[in-house]
């Protein structure tokens, strides 16, 4: 689940969690689905953030912090050419996507 910005909400998306008003009334159940329709609505009524299923908002990347990060993470197992290789693999893919 992944708590977004109502702003980043799309069609599709469904609810991991109940939407309240701020006196704890429920708007949206649990695992509705959002429309367009429901989206305005939400907006009217000033509601900032939701809560949805899964991970459907990529979030920004330091491309420096996760190529340090996978470094750390294969720096015990340094020489073994297949583990090298897939580290080589997540760090190319690293750049690519920041560029």
């Amino acid at each position: 689940m992944q708590r977004i910005l109502l702003a980043q909400a799309a069609e599709g998306m469904v609810l991991a969690k109940d939407v309240l008003t701020p006196e704890g009334r429920v708007l949206c159940g649990k695992g509705t689905e959002l429309s367009a329709a429901l989206i305005d609505r939400l907006k009217r009524m000033e509601i900032s953030a939701i809560t949805v299923e899964g991970h459907p908002v990529g979030e920004p990347v330091d491309p420096a912090a996760a190529t340090a990060a996978i470094e750390r993470r294969f720096a015990k197992a340094a020489g073994d050419p297949v583990l090298d290789a897939l580290r080589a693999l997540l760090i190319e893919r690293v750049a690519e996507e920041a560029a």
